[in-house]
C-alpha cells in the first residue's frame, strides 16, 4: 500500500537511528529531506541509494501538492528532516495535513527528538510541558510574558548567536529565580547539559563555560502560585486600564500601583492589547 512515511532521524548519534527507519528509508520509492546534501551523508553511513528531493520551509507548499499526488499515484514516500523527528520545528505540517485531507495513509516511524532526549534528563517536571518552538526576535518578551503564569516545563529551540538575547529576556520577563536547564549538542562528541538559575547561566555563558555553539533546547521551571497569581493581577488591572487610557499611561500606572519594571509592564500591555484586536 503506498503511504506517506514521517521518519525521525538521529540528531548526533548515528548510531540512534532504529532498525525500521532503515528499512523504509532503504524500500521508499522516494525521500522528500529538508535538505539532501545532510540526508545524503545519512544514507552514504548506511549504504542506501535512494532517490531524494528537496521539501524545506521554502516549497514546502507547492512540494506538498506534488507529493500527495505521487502517493495518490501508488508510490510511498519518506519525509525525513535534517535531524530528529519531522514537524517538530521543522516542515511537514502542510504536507501530513494535505495528506490526511486526500484520504491517504500518514504512518510515524518514531526515533530520536531533541524535544523529549532533553526533557528526560532535565531534573524538571515532566508531567506538565509546553513546546515554544523557537520564539521569534520581535515579540520574544510578549511571548514570554503569554506563558509566564504557566505551572509545567516551558521548553524552547535557540540558536547559538541569540542564546544571550533569549536569557536576558527570560531574566526580564520571568524574574531570576527561575530555574534553568540548558542542553547543547545532545549526543554529538561535545554534550553539555547546565543546570542554574537564569543569572547564572548568562554569567557561564560570558566566561566561556557554556559555549555559543551547537544546537540549544532551553527549559524554564514552572510558575509558582505567587508568580501565577501576579501574573493574573497584573492582567486583570492592565486591561481595566487599557479600556480607558493609552497604553502608554496604562502601563505607568499599573507599575507604579504594583511594583513592577514599567518596561515589561509596557509590553505586557502590548500583548494583551494585541489579544483584544484578535478577539
Amino acid at each position: 500500500m503506498s503511504k506517506l512515511y514521517i521518519v525521525a532521524t538521529p540528531i548526533g548519534n548515528l548510531k540512534d537511528i532504529s532498525i525500521r527507519a532503515l528499512e523504509i528509508l532503504a524500500s521508499v520509492d522516494l525521500i522528500a529531506a529538508e535538505d539532501t546534501r545532510h540526508t545524503h551523508r545519512l544514507l552514504d553511513h548506511f549504504e542506501i541509494k535512494q532517490k531524494l528531493i528537496a521539501f524545506h520551509d521554502h516549497n514546502e507548499r507547492r512540494q506538498a501538492d506534488l507529493l500527495v499526488d505521487r502517493v495518490k499515484a501508488g508510490e510511498s514516500i519518506a519525509l525525513v528532516s535534517d535531524a530528529g523527528t519531522p514537524l517538530i520545528s521543522d516542515p511537514g505540517f502542510r504536507l501530513v495535513r494535505a495528506a490526511r485531507a486526500a484520504g491517504l495513509v500518514v504512518e510515524a516511524v518514531p526515533g530520536a527528538s531533541a524535544l523529549t532526549a532533553a526533557l528526560s534528563v532535565s531534573g524538571l517536571p515532566t508531567d506538565q510541558f509546553q513546546f515554544l518552538g523557537f520564539l521569534p526576535a520581535k515579540g520574544r518578551a510578549a511571548r514570554l510574558a503569554e506563558v509566564s503564569h504557566y505551572p509545567g516545563t516551558l521548553i524552547l529551540y535557540e540558536a547559538p548567536h541569540r542564546m544571550a538575547a533569549l536569557l536576558e529576556s527570560i531574566l526580564e520577563v520571568l524574574g531570576a529565580d527561575r530555574e534553568l536547564v540548558i542542553c547543547r549538542e545532545l549526543t554529538k562528541l561535545y554534550e553539555q547539559v547546565a543546570q542554574g538559575l537564569v543569572g547564572d547561566i548568562l554569567d557561564r555563558m560570558a566566561r566561556g563555560e557554556i559555549p555559543a555553539r551547537g544546537e540549544f533546547v532551553v527549559m524554564i521551571s514552572g510558575a509558582t502560585i505567587a508568580q501565577s497569581v501576579a501574573q493574573i493581577e497584573l492582567d486583570n488591572c492592565l486591561r481595566l486600564l487599557i479600556a480607558e487610557l493609552p497604553i502608554s499611561k496604562a502601563a505607568e500606572l499599573a507599575g507604579q500601583m504594583l511594583g513592577l519594571k514599567r518596561n515589561l509592564v509596557y509590553k505586557r500591555a502590548l500583548a494583551l492589547k494585541a489579544e483584544g484586536r484578535q478577539l
